[in-house]
């Protein structure tokens, strides 16, 4: 970005200026997209009573009273909005600020901002297909010759690492994960180390950047043991129906066929606190406000959340995310 300070750097007047000025465009157009497709925006509580349970996110904690319960800021406004979902509101979206503890990095800050939105009746074809459209409007001369690719999650480790995540030995996952630098400090370490956790390194660290390049590429179809919120494939259950987009190696989307079933949703919660108990982490109560919302009937629909901010980050050729907030959380 023209004028904008590393990260770190004190901000010139000139500068944070340009910065709101492109923010506030980019904001003014994603909300004339959706009004033309008749989309309804909300607004959900950032402040709410349940944690998530997936074991790669974590809340932060909010004590509002001393002898108040805890409550948590959310990490996506997905629970809340399914619950409108379920109660007839009809398409949706949302663009919020997010808080998710421990996220620091180039790519990272503990709090961002979301575009979230839901389509009643989507498939994850359509949803993509939406996507694209929206990211284009936004990032417009920056995607200029760009063409758009779909790629399953296993032709990508396919094209990346000539394996197939679906069947690859874990040997064979960790070999590669070795050369990552990845050492378990011990034996029984490397013994509990899952399938799930090789891939994610090696999605992260090898697949993953190599994707987007002079493209946006979709990745889609998830192996099932990653399908969090997601419906597993009718044709293959091995697989999820959920997809992520990537341009210039970077992770802008996620989005999901959504998962209806309250029962299915439940034994998934069970499994992540389970997870969480071998790894050593809290033990949130499970959402019970959603599993009702779902029991009571959740429209079939495809949602996806997207970084504003890592979106910003390429409509502005700026190297790390710090850039493109007014402040980031260190000088908050």
């Amino acid at each position: 970005m023209s004028g904008a300070p590393g990260p770190g750097e004190p901000w010139r007047p000139s500068a944070r200026r340009e910065l709101l000025v492109q923010r506030a465009a980019l904001l003014a157009r994603t909300r004339a997209f959706f009004a033309s497709r008749s989309v309804l925006e909300v607004d959900t509580p950032v402040l709410v009573n349940a944690a998530v349970t997936d074991v790669h996110i974590h809340s932060a904690r909010v004590q509002l009273e001393q002898r108040s319960p805890g409550y948590f800021l959310h990490t996506s406004p997905e629970y809340a909005m399914k619950r409108l979902l379920a109660a007839g509101v009809g398409d949706i979206y949302q663009i919020c600020h997010v808080v998710r503890a421990g996220e620091h990095g180039r790519l990272h800050n503990p709090e961002f901002t979301l575009i979230e939105w839901y389509r009643v009746g989507f498939s994850l074809e359509s949803l993509m297909d939406e996507v694209e459209a929206l990211v284009r409007e936004l990032l417009g001369a920056a995607l200029e010759g760009r063409t758009a690719e779909r790629l399953s999650y296993c032709d990508a480790f396919r094209r990346a690492l000539r394996l197939d995540p679906l069947t690859a030995g874990l040997e064979d996952l960790a070999r590669l994960t070795r050369t990552l630098g990845y050492r378990p400090q011990h034996e029984a370490a490397a013994a509990t180390i899952d399938r799930d956790e090789q891939l994610e390194l090696l999605m992260g660290a090898l697949v993953g950047p190599a994707l987007g390049r002079g493209t946006l590429t979709f990745v889609h179809r998830y192996p099932a043991s990653q399908a969090a919120l997601a419906q597993l494939d009718p044709h293959d259950s091995r697989l999820a129906l959920r997809f992520e987009l990537y341009c210039e190696g970077v992770e802008l989307a996620n989005g999901f066929q959504e998962l209806a079933s309250a029962i299915e949703q439940r034994a998934r919660f069970e499994h992540d606190l389970r997870e969480r108990s071998r790894r050593g982490l809290p033990q949130p109560q499970m959402d019970e406000r959603l599993l009702a919302a779902l029991a009571a009937g959740l429209p079939a629909c495809a949602g996806v959340a997207l970084g504003f901010d890592r979106l910003v980050m390429l409509a502005t050729g700026a190297h790390h995310i710090e850039e493109v907030l007014t402040f980031p959380t260190a000088r908050a």
